[in-house]
């Protein structure tokens, strides 16, 4: 079970908004975490972010990432959305899981 859980907070880092996005489908994780992104974001009419090197950095290490203003194009009214990879069954995360997978999307999707 395939589960990314996306999180909106204040300044403050209190939690505004929250959703979580479950996948059964026989996509790659790749294609999952950003079919995942675009839900979330559709759910909290937000456009998508974008993926900075320190991003992809920080979720490849920790199956986690905050997206601030510097990822959004249009003016955003909280401090920042962070993803989190919740997958059911495995107890660890396993950072060279996504290590290849998504430096190719984004190669492919950024050109």
């Amino acid at each position: 079970m395939f589960r990314l859980w996306c999180k909106i907070f204040d300044e403050n880092n209190h939690l505004l908004n929250n959703t979580v996005i479950e996948d059964d489908s026989d996509l790659n994780r790749t294609k999952k975490i950003f079919d995942g992104i675009r839900k979330a974001c559709y759910q909290f009419d937000l456009g998508e972010p974008i993926w900075l090197d320190s991003n992809i950095n920080t979720f490849k290490r920790h199956a986690k990432v905050r997206f601030n203003q510097d990822n959004f194009i249009e003016h955003i009214d909280f401090s920042y959305m962070e993803i989190e990879l919740c997958v059911r069954g495995v107890s660890s995360y396993t950072p060279d899981l996504f290590s290849s997978s998504i430096d190719i999307f984004l190669s492919i999707s950024l050109t």
